[in-house]
């Protein structure tokens, strides 16, 4: 079977891939070899699948249905990796092999046409929250910060490439401010230290066997709560844009989650506004003008 990247995937790669990198190029013999070593019978590619990674659903030599994943080194899989062990599928999806040297993930199969984005939005918010809350964990013991980020870490770097944003895009300035300024207060004194999805929001959740809601895609990082949530309250940001009340749906989106959650209002929309000015920042970077008006339209009303 031939294992063509789908278009989604070459796309979102092809705006973070570093000069000279192959690993598009290579995947389709790649993937032929993670199959072949773990003996898997390939049913097919899923469509259009992520922007990080390359999913095939296959079954087991016992027959069991399962998801073979791959990623490119920069996607961190050995991070996802650490993460699903750790939840031992308690919220999120099952790791069905340890360690492999190729840096394949096998999981388990979910549905992957089901996610709760196919809910109504009031339900659909209902059960991601309680998903997120199930990962809420400590983290592993041992020596953490070399498996996964900090969200200072990761925001760190994110403020840098978002000052230059800024240079480029000068009517970007004052919200690029704003946002930083948030996030360093933000860093200065975290109250909790937790193991967090790191990239959750609704299409992040797909309906299961085990359980009827399980987690996906984790770009795992160590920090606080409401840094977690804050990608979930712009979901379906288009929706919230074209709405004549969207911005006082995002007030009260971001009040609901904060109680029901029970994580600090002020927080969760400081790190809101924080991620939603770096999507759209990086956005208009990388050539996606609407996304990033999207983006910085919604952070204008935080």
């Amino acid at each position: 079977m031939a294992f063509e990247p789908p278009p989604r995937l070459v796309r979102a790669l092809g705006e973070t891939a570093p000069a000279g990198d192959d690993w598009l190029a290579r995947l389709p013999a790649t993937a032929e070899q993670a199959v072949a070593r773990r003996e898997l019978t390939v049913e097919r590619v899923q469509v259009p699948g992520g922007r990080s990674s390359l999913v095939v659903l296959v079954r087991r030599a016992d027959g069991t249905p399962a998801v073979l994943k791959l990623a490119p080194p920069r996607a961190r899989p050995e991070s996802e990796r650490a993460a699903l062990a750790h939840w031992g599928g308690l919220g999120a999806v099952q790791l069905l092999e340890d360690g492999a040297e190729d840096g394949a993930l096998l999981l388990e199969r979910l549905h992957p046409d089901v996610s709760v984005r196919s809910l109504p939005e009031a339900k659909a918010l209902l059960e991601a929250a309680g998903t997120l809350r199930r990962l809420w964990t400590e983290p592993p013991a041992g020596p953490v910060f070399e498996v996964f980020e900090t969200v200072a870490g990761r925001t760190g770097r994110q403020a840098a490439a978002m000052r230059a944003g800024a240079d480029a895009e000068p009517e970007v300035a004052p919200l690029v401010d704003a946002a930083l300024a948030a996030r360093d207060e933000l860093v200065a004194a975290p109250p909790e230290q937790r193991l967090l999805h790191g990239t959750f929001r609704q299409s992040k959740v797909l309906a299961g066997e085990r359980m009827p809601w399980l987690a996906v895609g984790p770009d795992p990082v160590v920090g606080e709560c409401a840094f977690d949530l804050a990608r979930l309250v712009r979901d379906r940001v288009e929706d919230l844009i074209a709405a004549p009340s969207g911005a006082a749906i995002v007030r009260r989106r971001i009040k609901r989650l904060a109680e029901s959650l029970e994580v600090d209002q002020e927080r969760l929309r400081g790190w809101t506004l924080f991620r939603a000015v770096e999507s759209g920042v990086r956005a208009l970077r990388v050539g996606r003008p609407q996304d990033g008006e999207l983006l910085l339209e919604f952070a204008g009303w935080l």
